[in-house]
């Protein structure tokens, strides 16, 4: 029997991209280089040494694109600003040709009634500053607030909604320990000080915007969350999933609406640090005042300790090659019962309902946008033209019902952004994952809306759907 879902009155519906995954116009208009630009021509580092120098051209093509959100419904747009595009150099010299790009996005957009939704870093650093150590060295974080106070005066009377940073733990981690992403370094302790400049660098951030983009205006952080849990009763497992929990979740959370890091992880990445990396003044700062949390989630983590003879204490890991995994003590283990995407990540929607429940048991309630939810399947055009994607259907009609139940239960969830408006360049995957609710041919920049795409148009239209 289905059953009726209703949104608030007001819940905002939003699509999303990234700067680097669709604009391409690599070195246009006096572009600088970022750590992507460099670390996708590293042969070995992604997926068919693919790069984003093209990807969707949407430098390009904008003013079509946003035709084709008139054309699917979309309240909101949320996008990425290229820092390289806006500050070739990280610091100083502003290219207004570059910034000149946003100010038309903007515009764009407004003329159409679709709220922009600014992301002021999705992990596309300049170079020049890689150069200077990156988010590794303290200074970048007064850099972004440099670089936030420019995109800020440029745009923020036409835009309400800001996210200083995409993801930070993906930008520290995976970039800075695990070297799977830009820009391509293992060392553990290169890693922890790199999360702690990037959280840094958002308290800055979020109080200039708040100054500069005046009293309309509301700002947050995208962080990637998930639920944890552990795959065994065992002790050992329990205390590894709340390890992992701390890393994941916690390392974020705490410092951004607490004030505080993880007790039981701060005494190692001290060490691992340096602990002169954590300075008087930091954790107040990190705890700016924020309007809202943005909420990325994709699929929940399950986890189990790792081998004794795998695991290793925090000062004493050497940095480098496997240290993040000895340093964690915690191995993956995804359920073998559930659906995956073509990514191998697996579905399970009523992770978004616990990590949503979670988060206003934890910290009150917080305003909180769904800034990131999607999935990746093996999308194909058939011979009538049509691209075909059900999976993603049901995989977004649960996702959002699992975001309405939180609603029953008192969160406050105000809006949602789909992952993504266009298929597009997946980072490490290159152009192997379709995220998009609407194909690109990569040879030719046509688009193609998928049937996810008119399904969602009505949703929106209607602020609900039926559960069948």
């Amino acid at each position: 029997m289905s059953s009726r879902i209703m949104f608030p009155e007001g819940f905002l519906w939003a699509v999303g991209t990234a700067a680097y995954q669709v604009e391409g116009a690599a070195d246009a208009d006096g572009k600088g280089l970022s750590i992507w630009d460099t670390f996708s021509h590293l042969p070995g580092t992604v997926f068919h040494d693919d790069n984003g120098d093209i990807a969707c051209d949407q430098y390009h093509c904008i003013a079509a694109d946003v035709e084709l959100m008139v054309e699917l419904g979309f309240p909101a747009y949320r996008f990425s600003v290229s820092w390289p595009r806006v500050q070739p150099d990280g610091s100083g010299r502003v290219n207004e040709v570059g910034l000149d790009y946003y100010r038309r996005l903007v515009d764009l957009l407004s003329a159409r009634s679709i709220e922009a939704m600014v992301t002021l870093y999705h992990w596309d650093l300049p170079q020049a500053l890689q150069d200077r150590g990156g988010w590794v060295n303290r200074d970048t974080a007064y850099r972004f607030a440099e670089y936030a106070r420019i995109v800020a005066s440029a745009l923020g009377d036409r835009v309400t909604l800001w996210t200083t940073l995409n993801e930070p733990w993906v930008s520290a981690f995976e970039g800075h320990a695990k070297g799977r992403l830009a820009p391509g370094i293992r060392d553990l302790g290169a890693s922890v000080r790199a999360a702690h400049h990037l959280l840094l660098g958002h308290g800055l951030a979020a109080r200039v915007v708040a100054d500069v983009a005046g009293a309309s205006s509301r700002v947050g952080i995208s962080l990637n969350l998930a639920p944890v849990s552990p795959a065994t009763g065992r002790a050992e497992d329990v205390a590894a999933a709340t390890r992992f929990d701390a890393h994941l979740n916690r390392w974020f959370l705490d410092p951004v609406l607490r004030g505080s890091y993880p007790e039981e992880l701060l005494d190692e990445s001290l060490l691992l640090a340096g602990g002169d990396f954590l300075r008087e003044g930091d954790l107040a700062t990190i705890r700016a005042e924020i309007d809202f949390l943005g909420a990325n989630y994709y699929e929940p983590r399950r986890v189990v300790a790792a081998p004794a003879g795998e695991r290793s204490g925090g000062a004493s890991v050497p940095q480098g090659g496997l240290a993040y995994d000895r340093w964690l003590g915690v191995v993956d283990v995804r359920r073998e019962d559930l659906a995956r995407t073509s990514k191998g990540w697996v579905i399970y929607p009523a992770g978004l309902t616990e990590l949503l429940l979670r988060i206003r048991e934890d910290y009150g309630d917080v305003p909180i946008y769904v800034t990131e939810n999607g999935a990746a399947f093996a999308d194909y055009v058939d011979p009538a033209g049509r691209v075909k994607d059900p999976e993603r259907v049901e995989f977004l009609r649960d996702h959002f019902a699992a975001a309405h139940a939180a609603i029953v239960q008192g969160v406050d969830v105000r809006g949602y952004s789909v992952w993504s408006l266009l298929d597009n360049y997946e980072w490490a995957d290159g152009y192997s994952q379709r995220f998009g609710i609407v194909f690109v041919d990569y040879r030719t920049q046509e688009r193609i809306p998928k049937t996810s795409a008119y399904w969602l148009k009505d949703v929106i239209a209607a602020n609900g759907f039926d559960t069948d």
